[in-house]
């Protein structure tokens, strides 16, 4: 099966092509686009080449959705993200499953069994709508109101509202509070980015997840990135990575 994968994180989408590519010697990833407009051009030459599409919703220039607008697209697609409002549009876009970030091993082979039960039907039924909803609907991810941080021999519950910025430095993950207060949390940044809530925190880069409440200012920065400016104190202030700043700027406005 030739399939193509629209994904603007590098890490995702090499990991995405090892798990496709893995899971069915026959399949084959013939193109990596990163955006909308990359995508659409490469669909207008070769729309005819992939059986399937791998697709993140939040692109460096804007929703995938916009893709569907502006090319016909015939072929299913799974669409990726780490947010779980989208749904429905996903519905209309030729879905066949909705894989929430960070996706495991597990979740690209569940999607590859669901498109086998799908073959030979052109939309959703009302079930597989059903299940796909009662999914996002927020059963299966925990959004944490506190985590426990060890001070000393002794732990502490921190509101994750008095969160202003978590950061990963040295391979060791911290919480700054909005009362100038630096915790280290024994988990991964990963971890965390998945127990908050995507409404009031925003990754903007590997190391860095900002609360809304914590941004003052922002500045241009060199090749298209974004200097976050914080109402708390921090040696230098953090940089949205340049595929991240056109959904961080979205993100902003609706915060």
């Amino acid at each position: 099966m030739n399939i193509l994968i629209v994904e603007d994180e590098p890490k995702a989408a090499r990991y995405l092509k090892e798990v496709i590519e893995l899971v069915d010697d026959q399949n084959k990833v013939v193109c990596v686009c990163d955006s909308i407009e990359s995508t659409v051009a490469y669909l207008k030459e070769h729309g005819n080449i992939p059986e399937l599409i791998f697709v993140d919703i939040q692109l460096a220039d804007g929703m995938s959705f916009e893709i569907f607008k502006q090319v016909e697209i015939k072929v299913p697609v799974v669409f990726c993200t780490a947010f779980d409002n989208y749904a429905l549009d996903a519905f209309k876009s030729n879905g066949v499953d909705y894989i929430l970030k960070p996706f495991e091993e597990e979740d690209i082979i569940q999607a590859f069994q669901k498109l086998q039960l799908l073959k030979g039907q052109s939309v959703f039924s009302l079930d597989i709508a059903e299940q796909l909803l009662s999914r996002l609907s927020g059963a299966d991810k925990t959004i944490n109101s506190s985590f426990l941080i060890k001070v000393k021999e002794k732990m502490y519950p921190v509101a994750a509202e008095d969160i202003a910025l978590v950061l990963l430095e040295n391979e060791i993950t911290y919480f700054f509070t909005f009362n100038n207060e630096k915790h280290i949390i024994i988990k991964s940044i990963d971890d965390i980015e998945n127990a908050l809530d995507p409404k009031r925190f925003f990754r903007i880069n590997r190391q860095t997840i900002v609360q809304r409440k914590a941004v003052t200012e922002i500045e241009p920065f060199f090749n298209r990135k974004v200097i976050v400016k914080l109402c708390i104190p921090v040696k230098t202030p953090p940089v949205v990575s340049r595929l991240k700043v056109t959904p961080f700027l979205q993100w902003l406005e609706k915060a």
